[in-house]
């Protein structure tokens, strides 16, 4: 099979793609390598891959001879309030917009990397995806504006769509802005770790080879138009995540506290019974063995430094 990954220097992107060429595919990887954090820590993840360098919001994908394109490509963050938000309405927005139609009109699969935050607060926990959307970040609200533009592809040009919310992926290779990855250097660094809020927040945290075999099995098996929850394994508040790691790395963590994010949500936690029934689906790494996974890969890091 040969597949375009968009995304594909990115942390899940990358995994995702190794995935399937281990498996034997081919991937026409795409990334913009953007400067949302240091370029060269996706360069580092895309060594041993064929990335194309493309902005997906103005130039063409080429989509000949494909059997479909698992989008990932993103502008992250819940701290998009501000002058940053074009760039979200840029590289969510319009970005998506042009994959989906190029898509369509070739009559290819996608499979959109959505996310929690279209949730917002939620009004149930664990959370079903008829739940009403309720988006608290500009984040939020331009990749949940992407799922409608997947709906309106779909309806008026045939669009073959599946739409999959993360919860919260972590592992190796993780954002070095997210939660984890800057809680795991802290600890390999032996500096203190910014905590921002209480601690009491709580995440379904989904390691990220969980929610690559999830990926794949939408693309293969899902029915269009699916939406589907990926996470699971654990649902812990960052005060829980802490003492895991702190158990797991022999160590005691110096924890610095902030305030809490503007547009960041105090709970996550998927109901995945959908995507269980539907394709045999669920996560599978504990919390404490996925942790020890990031744990090693930090540490492995910071010696060769």
């Amino acid at each position: 099979m040969r597949w375009v990954v968009t995304g594909a220097a990115g942390f899940i992107g990358s995994h995702l793609s190794e995935a399937l060429v281990q498996r034997g595919d081919e991937v026409v990887g795409v990334d913009c390598f953007t400067d949302y954090y240091d370029v060269a820590l996706k360069e580092e993840n895309a060594r041993d891959l064929d990335v194309q360098r493309i902005d997906l919001a103005e130039d063409d994908l080429d989509l000949r001879e494909v059997d479909g394109v698992f989008h990932l490509a993103a502008q992250p963050g819940v701290r998009s309030f501000g002058d940053v938000f074009e760039l979200y309405v840029r590289r969510n927005l319009v970005a998506s917009r042009r994959v989906f139609e190029t898509s369509a009109r070739a009559g290819v699969r996608v499979v959109f990397a959505s996310l929690s935050s279209v949730y917002g607060d939620a009004e149930s926990y664990p959370t079903p995806e008829d739940a009403v959307p309720r988006p608290i970040s500009p984040y939020g609200i331009t990749k949940h504006g992407c799922e409608e533009l997947a709906h309106a592809y779909a309806q008026s040009f045939g669009l073959d769509v599946v739409v999959l919310r993360y919860f919260t992926f972590y592992g190796p290779r993780q954002r070095p802005d997210m939660a984890f990855a800057r809680m795991v250097d802290a600890l390999a660094t032996e500096r203190p770790f910014e905590l921002y809020g209480d601690g009491l927040q709580s995440r379904a945290f989904t390691y990220v080879a969980d929610g690559v075999e999830a990926t794949i099995t939408a693309m293969e098996r899902a029915s269009a138009g699916a939406v589907y929850n990926v996470g699971g394994g654990a649902e812990a508040t960052m005060r829980q995540a802490i003492a895991t790691l702190e158990r797991v790395a022999g160590r005691t963590l110096e924890v610095a506290e902030r305030e809490a994010a503007k547009g960041d949500v105090r709970r996550t936690a998927p109901a995945t019974e959908r995507i269980t029934h539907d394709l045999n689906w669920r996560a599978r790494t504990t919390l404490e063995d996925g942790l020890a996974a990031q744990w090693d890969w930090a540490v492995s890091r910071v010696a060769a430094r």
